[in-house]
């Protein structure tokens, strides 16, 4: 019988592939069961309420189908997937005490050059659990809370209780009731009221391990009149074993606040990442979502968000790259809520190789929501007559009283603009990767530079060898 190929050959990607040895102090078996998620709640010492949602999710999980609607799961091997990995070591506050192997992977991916000199703090997660951590002392003051989720739940348990997986619930899909059993690191963030976080913060995701998944979760709450910045970068160096990453993302945007959530995902190309993020902002509240999707053998991922207030307002902006073997199906989601909200978004996607780029997205107007204005625009380049690009803009409009514009454009990298810039003295290889440099700037300019610049290389070494 021929054998079903599981792994996607990979390019290399230099610092990102560097895998460290492994040191953990504890490791659960491969697969998941009863005993793994109670172990789980143990090692972090979780109030009972926590272990009650974790068993009831692991309950919902194995109830639910493997969804079938999207990008084809089918070889993804759930019983092979280590679950939770501790690393040997607890979470630190000052940088010189991290494990020399985990500091040295940050150090490589520039975490701490970018906390000193443009962030106001940092969480560095190394497979199941946050090593680092670290905020500026001014915000403290402030009362900004930013810390790993074990802490806040510990320290905070209150609001952590209040709005823990209310916007991603346990019922919602596979892979979030799969989120809530197993979930593990990740960052929690609160904002007073009418504070303003000047300088971003960031969280960074590291999976070093083989076989392994990934599930941090991440609960952000600006409250009113507030604003933030929050970044967050992942990673995980390449193996020809599959791995996992199910995390959740929850926003809480209240009344006049801004959150501005940034995320450059750069998985190896063995990566199932099956993630979901949501935000709810309030009256005149805004959602800015900036995202680059690269890496994985498989993506679905659509940020949402639910505008529920009067005035509130939702931006998006998303590139993803596709090559040999992947299948990123990716797009976003807004509901309309209220009335007078309003909403952005322009998705670019870029496929090269065979890979496919899929775009879906859902925009929602309810029956009382009237004066909404949306516009969607999604474009897709493919730079080979092989590569497949699709896009399934879902629109529901409940009520005539809104202003809806869509835009959906793909196409093949133009031969008369390449042979336009060659006659001008420039190479073919140069020519293609000016124009693709130029279709996702709208994207690279909405990032701070260090991002910028790191989306800028993720997109020439995705470029390498094809072009030319």
């Amino acid at each position: 019988m021929k054998k079903n190929k599981t792994s996607v050959d990979d390019i290399n990607r230099g610092i990102y592939d560097i895998v460290d040895k492994e040191d953990h102090s504890y490791k659960s078996k491969k697969g998941l069961s009863n005993d793994i998620v109670i172990e789980i709640s143990k090692k972090k010492k979780e109030p009972k309420w926590m272990l009650e949602h974790r068993l009831k999710s692991l309950e919902i999980y194995n109830q639910k189908p493997m969804p079938t609607w999207g990008a084809d799961l089918k070889d993804l091997r759930v019983e092979d997937i280590i679950y939770y990995l501790k690393p040997n070591t607890e979470m630190k506050e000052n940088w010189d005490d991290v494990p020399d192997y985990i500091k040295n992977t940050f150090d490589r991916l520039g975490i701490p050059k970018a906390e000193r000199e443009s962030l106001a703090g940092v969480g560095a997660q190394y497979d199941s659990e946050v090593v680092y951590h670290n905020v500026n002392k001014e915000l403290i003051k402030q009362g900004v809370i930013y810390t790993d989720i074990e802490t806040a739940l510990k320290e905070h348990e209150d609001i952590v209780k209040k709005y823990f997986m209310t916007l991603i619930r346990n019922i919602d899909h596979k892979f979030a009731a799969l989120h809530g059993a197993v979930w593990s690191g990740g960052s929690f963030v609160y904002v007073p009221k009418g504070v303003h976080v000047k300088m971003p913060l960031q969280s960074y995701f590291r999976l070093n391990a083989k076989e392994a998944g990934q599930f941090e979760h991440t609960l952000i709450i600006v409250e009113e009149g507030a604003s933030l910045h929050f970044i967050e970068g992942c990673s995980a160096p390449k193996y020809s074993s599959q791995a996992l990453h199910a995390g959740a993302v929850e926003l809480f945007v209240k009344k006049g606040a801004k959150l501005r959530y940034s995320t450059v995902e750069n998985w190896s190309r063995n990566m199932y990442n099956l993630n979901t993020k949501r935000a709810v902002v309030d009256e005149k509240g805004t959602i800015e979502w900036v995202s680059g999707s690269f890496g994985s053998k498989v993506s679905m991922l659509y940020p949402m968000s639910i505008l529920r207030g009067e005035y509130a307002r939702a931006e998006f902006t998303g590139i993803t790259f596709a090559s040999t073997g992947q299948y990123l199906d990716t797009g976003a989601k807004v509901v309309h809520a209220a009335p007078y909200t309003s909403s952005t978004i322009n998705s670019k996607s870029i496929s090269k190789n065979g890979g496919i780029a899929f775009y879906r997205g859902l925009l929602k107007v309810a029956k009382n929501a009237h004066h909404v204005k949306s516009n969607v625009n999604c474009e897709s380049l493919m730079l080979d007559n092989i590569s497949k690009s699709d896009t399934v803009p879902i629109i529901e409009l409940m009520n005539d009283d809104v202003d809806i514009g869509h835009e959906a454009k793909i196409g093949r990298i133009s031969d008369e603009t390449i042979y336009y810039l060659m006659q001008r003295g420039i190479s073919e290889e140069e020519a293609k990767a000016m124009i693709v440099r130029g279709f996702v700037e709208p994207i690279t300019k909405e990032l701070p530079l260090e991002y910028a610049v790191e989306l800028n290389n993720l997109i020439n070494l995705e470029l390498e060898g094809t072009i030319g």
